[in-house]
């Protein structure tokens, strides 16, 4: 059994990542932590365990970590694995960091980005990007794991099978991403994400600054073999879970079609269990993936314009972070990927 720990517990992320692995047929949770003053029980904070785990959420401490687990999800504010992570490395634990401090490889954007000083420059060029559609043989190697953003995840999906051969201009690319309130965390306390302020209201948030901008033109980049600049614009909508994701590009040549490109999504994914290429005239819907860690991928080309648009939807907390983090360990630990994640959504 893989003796695995979560630092961050009580948070939504955390808190998924409880629900995932006490499923897991080949993991025993052996450390629960927080930064918390006390312990506490953790179904009394995540009402949804009662009855399914009777455990307790510890005060961290890194030591007790060391001595208990194989591997640690952190599951932290950013800033905080950046400092932490070295030691758990040299006892020979695996880490998968769910937070941003090791996703991107130019420290100085890191530090421009999230306005922090980066205390392990020397731990960057050793961690894998956690997207197992495109990464899946470096993650397997690797003893750390940036897992990605929520939206760079729905993004990267969208837009790598045209990148790839060159099927669309790079200097077009328009990324549209709506979110559903939980990607801002549980201690998120802004009022914009208070009820009456959320409810019956969608607005975009971050223009042109978002944090997950660099990650999703890095990654882009590496699959295009040159530099990627794109105008990534998110916002926040009255629902709980799920990303919808649209992303417009130029087509490098005329004459592609709808038919085509679902052919060539298929053909650029069909090793990746977790992506859904939909058929033709069909595009996808943040419910049908709510509580899975599904992707699912619609597009059409518009050939009055010459321009391909692709949707992506997945669930933020699950594809877009937890359920990410799980397949990431499985293969980490040369697991079949799939282990407790082959699960469909809930509906309605």
């Amino acid at each position: 059994m893989i003796k695995v720990g979560i630092i961050g517990a009580l948070g939504y992320g955390g808190g998924e990542l409880v629900r995932i692995l006490s499923g897991h047929p080949g993991v025993q949770l052996t450390y629960l932590s927080s930064e918390l003053d006390k312990s506490r029980r953790m179904a009394d904070v995540l009402p949804n365990l009662r009855g399914f785990l009777d455990a307790e959420c510890e005060v961290y401490d890194a030591k007790t970590a060391i001595d208990r687990c194989d591997v640690l999800f952190v599951a932290q504010h950013s800033g905080w694995a950046m400092k932490e992570a070295g030691q758990f490395l040299d006892a020979g634990l695996r880490v998968i960091d769910l937070g941003a401090d090791f996703r991107l490889k130019d420290v100085s954007a890191y530090e421009t980005w999230y306005e922090l000083a980066h205390d392990s420059p020397e731990l960057v060029a050793r961690a894998a990007y956690g997207l197992p559609e495109l990464h899946a043989a470096e993650i397997s190697r690797s003893s750390l794991v940036a897992n990605p953003g929520c939206y760079p995840t729905g993004a990267i999906l969208a837009l790598a099978p045209l990148l790839d051969v060159g099927l669309v201009n790079p200097e077009t690319l328009v990324i549209d991403s709506k979110s559903g309130v939980s990607g801002a965390g549980r201690s998120a306390l802004k009022l914009d994400y208070h009820f009456p302020e959320l409810n019956e209201n969608m607005k975009a948030y971050n223009v042109g600054v978002h944090r997950h901008t660099p990650e999703i033109e890095q990654e882009l980049s590496r699959i295009a073999g040159r530099t990627i600049a794109v105008s990534f614009t998110p916002h926040l909508i009255p629902v709980t879970r799920g990303i919808l994701t649209t992303a417009y590009g130029e087509l490098c040549r005329s004459g592609s079609t709808t038919e085509a490109l679902v052919e060539r999504y298929r053909d650029f994914y069909k090793a990746a269990p977790f992506v859904v290429v939909l058929d033709p005239g069909e595009y996808p819907a943040t419910k049908s993936t709510f509580g899975s860690n599904f992707c699912h991928i619609g597009l059409k080309v518009d050939e009055r314009i010459n321009r391909v648009v692709v949707l992506t939807a997945l669930d933020n907390l699950v594809k877009g972070m937890a359920g990410q983090a799980v397949q990431n360990m499985n293969l980490m630990f040369g697991l079949d990927e799939k282990t407790a994640l082959d699960r469909p959504g809930v509906a309605p």
